[in-house]
């Protein structure tokens, strides 16, 4: 992963497998099957072509050296590894042991079968290895795997079974990074379900309400014969529509949120005093035609200036201030309010907090948010990295 959380494109296909699905006992089989052959075919051609033996001779150590890597990478994977994991206490003290432990199994296997080709009669008649089974068959089992021994011949015994232990090692790494990604993906799927559900539970909270005021100052300006009463039910008709069926889904186009966040403010501001010092600025700096936001993100601060702020006999303020930027998106709200106000009656409720891990599940690591609920005045900061 980069500075900002994102999963490189490797990474990021790997996350999409379905290991499930692919990894059957007879796919695992076959991976075995061809693991073994690949390396048994790279060692064959060293002792071939490095070493110069010959066809057989090369056949029968790569055989011997195969067998004794299977050997021990099953026993250390299938018995050691489990052992290690289940030992809670002693777990350390057997991963230390698990090298010597390996090398000593390596170096009996190894023994055992010189010794069953001496009995056969096999020997390596030329090239550098001459006479090695018969040189191996010749020693005490004892002398085989002595202390002397195992960490003599350490390194070469490492190297002799390191690559499919790296395969082994690499592939279970690559699946529990699948594993753990897919249930990233299901547990933020999960709160962002349930997040949704928090804001269509709020959309139900705010139309009755939302309503019964704007309906109230649309009767007075209908009664008024107020020209602007049309453009109000039209207002009101595009937030409801909005609402209720374009703010469903986890993005959408931004000129439209910008649009409900108008219509909204100019509603709002209908309950109030011309007096007051009620003012929204939008200033946007670059094309937002295939722009997409996140829905009613900002909704819940807005509400909330208009709900708790302009009470004060004198000096009612609320500015909002956006800004469309080099793909950024940033809102300020300030308004004032009364001192006794209690800050949990803005701060605590769902709709802050839903906005709150809206923002975390939605844009991690590309957004940032400040609320300061000051003595007279409350002040909103929120800036988002768009798609």
């Amino acid at each position: 992963m980069d500075t900002q959380g994102k999963i490189s494109p490797f990474l990021e296909r790997i996350s999409k497998l379905d290991f499930d699905i692919f990894y059957t006992p007879i796919t695992r089989l076959l991976c075995h099957v061809f693991m073994w052959l690949f390396f048994f075919s790279l060692l064959f051609l060293n002792y071939w072509l490095e070493l110069n033996l010959s066809f057989q001779s090369s056949f029968l150590l790569c055989g011997r050296s195969t067998i004794n890597n299977i050997i021990v990478f099953y026993i250390f994977f299938y018995i050691i590894v489990p052992i290690v994991f289940r030992s809670k206490k002693w777990g350390i003290f057997f991963i230390i042991l698990s090298i010597p432990i390996s090398i000593f199994i390596w170096l009996s296997a190894n023994y055992v079968q010189f010794n069953i080709l001496h009995y056969l009669g096999v020997e390596i008649n030329d090239g550098p290895l001459k006479d090695i089974v018969s040189k191996n068959a010749q020693q005490h089992y004892l002398q085989a795997v002595s202390f002397q021994n195992i960490f003599g011949n350490a390194m070469i015994v490492i190297y002799a079974f390191s690559p499919p232990f790296f395969v082994k090692i690499l592939f279970d790494i690559t699946r529990l990074f699948n594993r753990t990604i897919f249930f990233q993906k299901q547990t933020s799927n999960l709160e962002l379900q349930n997040l949704n559900i928090e804001k269509d539970f709020l959309k139900a909270q705010l139309n009755p309400h939302f309503l019964f005021n704007t309906l109230n100052n649309l009767y007075g300006l209908v009664i008024k014969k107020d020209p602007s009463a049309p453009e109000v039910i039209i207002n009101i008709s595009d937030m409801m529509a909005y609402t209720l069926y374009e703010s469903n889904t986890e993005k959408v186009p931004l000129q439209k949120e910008l649009d409900f966040i108008a219509n909204f403010f100019a509603l709002e501001k209908m309950r109030y005093s011309p007096d007051y010092d009620i003012l929204l600025e939008t200033s946007i700096d670059q094309n937002i035609e295939n722009t997409t936001i996140a829905p009613l993100l900002s909704f819940t601060f807005i509400e909330n200036a208009f709900k708790y702020g302009l009470k004060s006999t004198k000096d009612n303020f609320l500015k909002i201030n956006i800004k469309i930027s080099n793909n950024i998106f940033y809102l300020s709200i300030a308004n004032n309010k009364e001192k006794q106000s209690l800050k949990k009656t803005v701060l605590g409720g769902i709709g802050v907090k839903n906005v709150e891990k809206r923002l975390n599940l939605i844009y991690p690591n590309h957004h940032e948010l400040i609320i300061e609920d000051r003595e007279t005045s409350f002040f909103v900061s929120l800036s988002i990295k768009l798609d």
